[in-house]
């Protein structure tokens, strides 16, 4: 069982009382890793920023690294985040399925990116040559590459805070991989 609570909008500072608030504007609530997030003064605002800042890949193709990064770190909580959002994105539940995978043939060029992204991820930034070969065949550039590699490193920042902190997840939980096999 987990030391940490989801700290409520009381009981952090009012910066991030104030990012509590708009959270609860733009989403409708605050995900309770976002509020775990606030256990510190500036993690939260320095997360959401980075989070979401420009870059040269689509919201589709972020939720193909969000889940294979996710599936690989065994985030249960971004792995369920991930799912609601991959669906809001038009994945299908089977797609999201296979995109956990780190793979996606319903698509070349998306399967290029979960396949890198899942590399990336499991070993440590050490990509493999065919892998990263595969990545730039299927017309991806080396902006793309130097954007997927910050969104993996910023998903693992989640993978890590929820694993060590284990907050309940507030998405409908996705199911285990092994399950679905």
């Amino acid at each position: 069982m987990s030391n940490f609570n989801v700290p409520k909008r009381e009981e952090v500072s009012s910066a991030n009382q104030a990012i509590f608030d708009n959270l609860e504007k733009a989403v409708g609530f605050v995900p309770n890793l976002y509020a775990t997030y606030a256990y510190s003064e500036n993690a939260l605002g320095n997360y959401l920023t980075f989070a979401n800042a420009k870059t040269s890949l689509k919201a589709k193709e972020k939720e193909a690294v969000n889940l294979a990064v996710s599936e690989v770190n065994g985030c249960e909580y971004c792995l369920s985040a991930h799912t609601a959002i991959g669906k809001m994105n038009g994945f299908t539940d089977d797609q999201i399925l296979e995109l956990r995978t780190g793979r996606a043939s319903f698509d070349n060029k998306l399967d290029a990116l979960a396949r890198l992204a899942k590399n990336i991820t499991e070993n440590r930034g050490v990509t493999d040559a065919a892998v990263l070969e595969n990545f730039f065949d299927a017309g991806w550039t080396k902006e793309n590459l130097i954007d997927t590699i910050v969104l993996v490193g910023d998903k693992t920042i989640s993978n890590y805070i929820n694993n060590t902190t284990q907050i309940q997840v507030d998405f409908p939980v996705a199911q285990p991989l092994e399950a679905t096999v």
